[in-house]
C-alpha cells in the first residue's frame, strides 16, 4: 500500500505495517525538548482503528481545549503508554538521548508489545522494535498525532503543578519554556531543582547565585 501524505494526518502507515508484520502498530511522540525546566515526556499510542477520535492532528495544530478533549477520548478508546526522562538524566544524557529514553519507557508502557513502531522525527530510539521515523509525523500519522497530544497533555499538567511548588516563573502558562517571566525569574529567583543545568540560560543563571 503506497503511502499518503496529503493534508493532515491519515491511517496509512499504520494499515500498511500492521499488515505487512501482523500486529498493532504504535505511533510515538514526545513534548518537551526545548524548555529550560520540566521533563521530557514520551507517549505511545496504539489507535483502535474502530474507534479513533475525529480531529487528531499535530498538538501544537490545536487549541488547549481541543487538545484536552482529544486525550479523553484517547484514552477511552486507545492503548496508551507514557514514559518520561528525569530533569537529571537530561543533564546527564543530554535531551536527545533522554528524549529517546522517554520513548523507549514509553512503549514498554503499553499493555502488550508493538508489532511495528513509528516514530516522530529523524530517528528511532536503539530498541529491538521494527520501527520506523517519519520525519513531521505528527501532521501525517494519525498514531503520531494521537501520541503528541497525550504527551504535551501530561507534560503541561506536570508543569501547572510545579508551578504551585515554585510560583514566579510562570510555568502555568509557559510550561517551562524560555518565555520573558520565566529568564527573569531565573535572573532574580535562580534555578530550581527542576531546572535543567546542561542548557546554557540555566547555567549562566546559576553562576549568579
Amino acid at each position: 500500500m503506497p503511502m499518503a501524505d496529503g493534508a493532515g494526518p491519515d491511517f496509512t502507515r499504520e494499515l500498511h505495517f500492521s499488515a505487512l508484520h501482523r500486529g498493532p502498530v504504535a505511533g510515538v511522540d514526545e513534548a518537551g525538548r526545548g524548555p529550560l525546566a520540566g521533563p521530557v515526556v514520551a507517549a505511545a499510542v496504539v489507535l483502535d482503528p474502530d474507534c479513533i477520535p475525529d480531529g487528531l492532528n499535530d498538538s501544537k495544530a490545536l487549541s488547549a481545549k481541543k487538545r484536552a478533549a482529544l486525550c479523553a477520548a484517547l484514552i477511552e478508546c486507545a492503548q496508551i503508554g507514557v514514559g518520561i526522562a528525569s530533569v537529571e538524566e537530561i543533564d546527564r544524557l543530554n535531551i536527545l538521548w533522554a528524549s529517546m529514553l522517554a520513548m523507549e519507557r514509553a512503549v514498554a508502557a503499553l499493555a502488550l508489545p508493538p508489532a511495528f513502531v513509528l516514530v516522530d522525527g529523524n530517528r528511532c530510539p536503539k530498541w529491538t522494535h521494527r520501527s520506523e521515523p517519519v520525519i513531521g509525523g505528527d501532521a501525517r500519522c494519525l498514531s503520531i498525532a494521537a501520541a503528541s497530544i497525550v504527551a504535551k497533555e501530561r507534560r503541561d499538567a506536570m508543569m501547572i503543578a510545579l508551578d504551585a511548588e515554585f510560583p514566579g516563573y510562570g510555568w502555568a502558562s509557559n510550561k517551562g519554556y524560555g518565555a520573558r517571566v520565566h529568564t527573569d525569574a531565573l535572573r532574580t529567583l535562580g534555578p530550581t531543582p527542576h531546572h535543567r543545568r546542561s542548557f546554557a540560560p540555566v547555567a549562566q543563571a546559576e553562576l549568579m547565585f
